[in-house]
């Protein structure tokens, strides 16, 4: 298998009224199962560019995007034709500010805050979980969700 394919995604978050960090997460479409609201990266779009329409298109979220990325991960995404192709996500960190009540694939996916630790227990891939278990610990010591809460 040769280099993975470049993926971006975001990662939705926000404070509850605790001070408690929250995960917003969306399922697949095709399994059902909790992931990040994540595509391809789009030709003309920064990367984080790009993740913060993916947020808005899969998740109806719309807020305060960090240009640099918090981390990545890879996983085998299924094709139609059943073939798995290795990908490379870089994960955007997103401050949502507003949930709209009607988005683009709301008819095809659900949405649901979890904390960062139950969000980890819901993905399949490693290194994703391994980054939420991080938020779960020290939110405010990851440099990049340091820069984006000064920022927003």
């Amino acid at each position: 298998m040769g280099k993975p394919t470049p993926q971006i995604a975001a990662l939705p978050i926000q404070y509850d009224k605790n001070g408690g960090l929250r995960v917003l997460m969306v399922t697949s479409r095709d399994t059902g199962r909790w992931v990040m609201p994540k595509g391809w990266t789009m030709d003309g779009k920064k990367p984080w560019a790009a993740a913060e329409i993916e947020a808005l298109e899969e998740a109806g979220a719309r807020g305060h995007m960090s240009r640099k990325k918090i981390g990545t991960y890879d996983y085998d995404k299924t094709l139609d034709d059943g073939s798995k192709l290795r990908c490379r996500v870089s994960l955007y960190p997103m401050i949502v500010q507003k949930l709209k009540r009607n988005w683009k694939e709301k008819g095809q996916r659900r949405r649901h805050w979890f904390s960062p630790k139950s969000a980890a227990k819901r993905v399949k891939e490693p290194e994703l979980a391994e980054l939420l278990l991080r938020l779960a610990d020290k939110p405010k010591k990851e440099p990049v969700l340091r820069e984006l809460l000064r920022a927003a």
